[in-house]
């Protein structure tokens, strides 16, 4: 039998490191920071890539793909761009290695050193608006709608698998718009399609908001985000979308002819959702026994697991299994059927539930004998044993219940933990003991945010796109505020 994970309740950050590595999602690499997926773990990659990779599709997006390195002078051309990520670039100065006089060792060749130094893209605005200049001479050429799935390597300090690592995967939407209104837009087009996404796939409950001017994106006008919460009361940003105005766009020079015959600035957004993602579904999702994941991203949906004594037994139940399985893969359900004789069926049981794989179904002799099956949910861990004419109706129900039962439990979760507060005592009490999204008055002031900051370690994660002006005072500076903000402690 599998040994029991830590509890979430005893130490969640223990309990999650564990399960990322034990469900075989991921480990760490020789380079510090760097994480190996696995291939479990990239197959729920590939399915998050496919759904949104679609939905970019269906909104005239298409995807392309540019380099890796950046030359040090086109990253240094939007000065607040640069600022913002100098501290996390990785550096290359040198194309060769040679052998040392020893014999032996390989040192880095000094005349080899590259006449401009490369920077590793943390992200690609650079690259890619120096290549509009290009690509947009008219507004014929516009809207230029494009998207990047890629790595990017950005030096972190404090690194934890999927959450914040040295190299991870994303995609980056960088588009290029003739007007204003349309970049606008498109940055809040592109909000919406996120959580909507997030929502409908990995079951994801979000806050739709405004960053405040402190945690905007380096180079925006304007940063939107969507925030999760997390089961332990702390928010996860799970994905952003900016409109960067004419900044880029200006430090590049990309301009266009207009229909009146001059010459302007583009306007530019960029966006992204990176594996974060696959963070957000454990610390959502799962529970003390392993991974919950919602059917529609679920790299197995259903796995069947064989119960016998004898190769006869054996082979017939395959045989029946085999059958079923055809039946639900007609009808476009992932189905493995794991018939190993190397691991004994309660081993396999508590790997399945361990992995998050949303239906569990066994077959013994008996069950074959009576031309019954049984059916296990990993969410809530009921059973259920049917005829197997019955199977692929009652797999059908089970996954489209499963699927709505994850987002509703962890909707009510966030519901629970989102708490108005009046007062900066109760305030900070809570953010130590309890955690969760906290509606308070804020003055508007970086000052005031970073005060807070420093004190309780919560920072805004956002200013509700639905929010409604409330007339208050800031729970920090008593200064008159106009609306409530979320504040919270963040991965």
């Amino acid at each position: 039998m599998l040994a029991p994970l830590p509890k979430r309740s005893d130490n969640f950050s223990a309990w999650y490191n564990e399960l990322v590595v034990r469900s075989g999602l991921a480990e760490n690499a020789s380079v510090r920071g760097c994480m190996i997926i696995k291939p479990y773990g990239y197959a729920i990659w590939e399915k998050i890539q496919a759904v949104f990779d679609a939905a970019f599709k269906k909104t005239g997006h298409v995807n392309a793909y540019f380099p890796l390195f950046i030359p040090k002078s086109y990253f240094s051309k939007e000065a607040s761009h640069v600022e913002g990520f100098a501290k996390e670039c990785a550096v290359v100065t040198h194309y060769r290695l040679k052998t040392a006089e020893d014999g032996v060792s390989i040192v880095v060749d000094p005349t080899a050193k590259l006449t401009e130094e490369l920077i590793v893209r943390p992200t690609s605005e650079a690259i890619i608006w120096s290549t509009y200049k290009d690509w947009i001479q008219s507004y014929r050429d516009l809207p230029m709608l494009v998207n990047q799935w890629s790595n990017v390597v950005r030096w972190e300090m404090r690194t934890r698998l999927f959450l914040r690592s040295t190299e991870f995967l994303w995609q980056e939407g960088h588009t290029a718009h003739a007007t204003q209104s349309e970049a606008e837009l498109e940055a809040l087009q592109m909000l919406h399609l996120y959580e909507d996404v997030a929502r409908d796939y990995l079951a994801l409950p979000l806050i739709k908001g405004l960053k405040s001017q402190n945690e905007r994106f380096a180079g925006a006008e304007t940063t939107y985000t969507i925030e999760a919460l997390m089961q332990d009361g702390k928010a996860l940003q799970a994905g952003t979308s900016h409109y960067l105005g004419q900044r880029f766009a200006k430090a590049f020079d990309v301009m266009f002819t207009n229909r009146s015959g001059l010459r302007e600035h583009v306007w530019g957004t960029s966006w992204g959702i990176t594996t974060r993602l696959i963070g957000a579904l454990v610390m959502m999702h799962a529970d003390d026994d392993g991974l919950i994941l919602p059917p529609k991203i679920a790299p197995i949906q259903v796995v069947m697991i064989p119960i016998y004594k004898t190769a006869i037994e054996r082979m017939a139940i395959v045989e029946q299994l085999t059958s079923c399985q055809t039946e639900l893969v007609a009808k476009g359900i992932s189905v493995k059927i794991d018939d190993r004789d190397t691991y004994k069926p309660g081993y396999k049981f508590a790997d399945y539930e361990q992995k998050g794989v949303p239906i569990r179904v066994a077959l013994g002799p008996n069950d074959l004998q009576h031309q019954t099956i049984e059916l296990v949910r990993r969410d809530t861990k009921a059973k259920k044993t049917i005829p197997i004419q019955n199977l692929s109706e009652q797999v059908e129900d089970w996954l489209e219940a499963i699927q709505a039962n994850i987002y509703q439990r962890a909707l009510t979760l966030q519901q629970q933990q989102t708490l108005v507060v009046d007062d900066y005592a109760t305030f900070k009490e809570l953010i130590a003991n309890q955690g969760g999204f906290l509606l308070a008055h804020w003055d508007g002031t970086t000052a005031t945010e970073l005060k807070i900051k420093e004190e309780t370690k919560a920072t805004i994660r956002c200013i509700p796109l639905d929010g409604v002006e409330e007339e208050g005072k800031c729970i920090y500076t008593g200064n008159p505020s106009n609306r409530r903000v979320i504040f919270a402690q963040a991965y």
